[in-house]
């Protein structure tokens, strides 16, 4: 499928178009100064660059120009308009509504109107996009992709601002920008160091005109430095970035400002351009700092200090990270910036090679590089963005999920599937069991578990949290290489711990906690988790329910209480039986006994 991507601005229009099935682009290009007089498309397409100066006295006309070029230049990428499968629009803000790219419709569109006030420089531009290419691709699905998508997931803790909750809940809130970007450099990141990005901490620094921070666990980003708008977090270009809220009530009693003009002082004469009275561009105001003009070299130092302010606490906030990466206009190309937002945080595991940096050069055929010095604990990578590319992937998403809705239905596997309650417990290694029982200790089986080889064993253990304790924690035995806890939501704030919901055996980055029995103590460093709800199958079974290891699946409950479980881990090997696994909460919320029944639910096409 070809997909056509559209960013537009007040007064320019990017574009590129994509062959999904190889994700090559076939086409690029931007029309600039719109409605200006002598507007410029410039675009490249098989090796050939091309600009000239066109009549573009608005969006339309624009758009027209670029659909034509698209078919008429010399080595067009497609021979007819009918070619182009889709048209994804990069859309600023998808408020609390939009949480993925969707299929627009007019709800869409008086919603992105709606949010003009949160994104006064950019909603009504890309409105304007949209009813543009509408107007003339009238019959291709149009899609819109949000910058804020990437963001949904932040936990409350992280997103809610410490206004009266009344506030709160009418939507304001941490919102997050730069989505896309922060997404594609993660996987590209993952993909140079050969991990999963499920397992990976990353820190994203996407750097230019506007500028923000990402802190990405495990592939979901749990805090960014832009918040309710793009305005808070860095310095930028143009934009103030954090601010203490007090100076605005008291530029308006005393200096007698409006709040329009506040605004407009915010959004753009602010951030480096302010600071420095030379430019908002990084490249002149080094230029302006090497011929030693203060104003110029403190906002550089300013951008900077805030950059390495974020990742010093981006570090703490995830536990530790396993990679920081540098992108957008000034993280690729500017390696004094880089170097100069490192300086300090060696001790914390980041150090930059002086020769790497200087070397890297990242593009469409080189997009990683390492700059990280030899003995940087944490890579530090250099990673050149394509958010055309991401905002076309989550284009198909759309079309994939809206076809779904049209054309299948939910179907439940009528084979029952056995639900267990899996109520607190331990898993002990060897040198922990002697360290609490005695030494030469035994686990002794008390009674066999539904899976072959494990039993739950007569000895218990108390754990002992910062907030509280809870006592006889059943151990599941045999022994195992290394000590797990696994715990409720609600045991979790009784101990007064952050235990994350992750697969058994994936401890790194949890909370520890002291485990407590009748010979002693173990403080646990690490290894407390709430368990990802999951299903235990043989190879047969997984072939015979059309499923493999690691594949996430939904379960669907009946009764008084009836409910799909999303988010089912399915694990595959040849010594288990058939069963799912959830926690007390989650069973009391579906109101079932210790041992139940499920089904798996399946997507079924309507035409067979």
């Amino acid at each position: 499928m070809k997909v056509l991507v559209i960013n537009s601005g007040s007064s320019s229009l990017k574009y590129e178009l994509f062959n999904l099935d190889t994700e090559a682009s076939l086409m690029s290009g931007a029309v600039s100064r719109i409605g200006l007089g002598g507007a410029q498309h410039a675009y490249s397409c098989a090796s050939q660059e091309e600009s000239q100066t066109i009549e573009a006295p608005d969006h339309l006309s624009a758009i027209d120009c670029i659909l034509k070029s698209l078919t008429g230049v010399e080595k067009a990428p497609i021979s007819k308009l009918s070619e182009i499968g889709a048209v994804a629009h990069r859309i600023g803000h998808g408020g609390t509504l939009y949480r993925g790219p969707v299929v627009i419709d007019q709800k869409v569109i008086d919603e992105i109107r709606r949010l003009i006030p949160l994104m006064p420089l950019h909603h009504p531009a890309m409105l304007t996009g949209i009813e543009a290419c509408q107007k003339i691709l009238p019959d291709v699905p149009h899609v819109a992709v949000f910058d804020t998508s990437f963001h949904s997931m932040i936990p409350e803790e992280a997103a809610i601002y410490g206004l009266p909750y009344e506030i709160s809940a009418q939507g304001i809130r941490k919102f997050g920008f730069h989505g896309n970007s922060h997404e594609y450099v993660a996987l590209k990141a993952a993909e140079y160091l050969e991990r999963p990005l499920k397992r990976l901490n990353i820190i994203s620094c996407h750097l230019g005109n506007g500028a923000s921070i990402c802190a990405i666990q495990r592939g979901h980003s749990i805090d960014t430095s832009m918040g309710f708008s793009p305005l808070e977090g860095l310095i930028m270009g143009t934009r103030v970035g954090d601010l203490d809220p007090g100076i605005i009530p008291y530029l308006m009693r005393e200096q007698k400002l409006s709040i329009d003009e506040i605004d407009k002082m915010l959004n753009n004469k602010s951030g480096l351009l302010g600071i420095s009275g030379v430019s908002s561009d990084m490249r002149e105001l080094i230029a302006a700092a090497e011929g030693d003009h203060a104003r110029a070299l403190l906002a550089i130092k300013t951008f900077c200090y805030r950059i390495k302010k974020y990742i010093g606490a981006y570090h703490g906030i995830l536990g530790g990270a396993d990679a920081l990466i540098f992108t957008g206009g000034i993280g690729e190309n500017n390696r004094g910036i880089r170097v100069r937002c490192i300086q300090g945080l060696e001790k914390i595991g980041f150090a930059v090679d002086i020769v790497r940096n200087d070397r890297c050069k990242v593009n469409d055929a080189n997009a990683v590089c390492d700059i990280s010095a030899r003995y940087s604990n944490i890579p530090i990578l250099v990673v050149a963005t394509d958010e055309e590319l991401m905002i076309a992937r989550q284009c198909a998403l759309a079309l994939d999920y809206k076809r779904s809705i049209k054309q299948d239905v939910m179907a439940t596997d009528k084979r029952p599937i056995r639900i267990s309650v899996s109520v607190r417990h331990a898993h002990l290694s060897k040198p922990d069991v002697e360290a609490l029982f005695g030494p030469g200790h035994v686990l002794t089986a008390k009674s066999p578990l539904y899976i072959d080889s494990e039993f739950a064993a007569h000895e218990t253990v108390n754990l002992i949290g910062p907030r509280g304790r809870v006592n006889s924690v059943r151990i599941i035995g045999p022994e195992r290489p290394k000590t797990q806890v696994e715990i409720s939501r609600t045991e979790e704030f009784q101990l007064g711990i952050n235990a994350p919901i992750r697969e058994s055996g994936d401890l790194q980055g949890t909370p520890g906690i002291i485990l407590e029995g009748p010979a002693g103590r173990v403080e646990l460093p690490e290894g407390v988790i709430c368990a990802m709800r999951h299903i235990h199958m043989t190879p047969e079974d997984a072939e015979n329910y059309g499923v493999k290891d690691k594949d996430i699946v939904m379960v669907s409950i009946e009764g008084e209480r009836e409910l799909i479980f999303g988010d089912v881990l399915v694990r595959v090997k040849s010594n288990y039986k058939l069963e799912m696994h959830i926690d007390t909460d989650e069973a009391n919320a579906a109101e079932l006994p210790p041992v139940s029944q499920g089904y798996l639910v399946r997507i079924e096409s309507r035409n067979g």
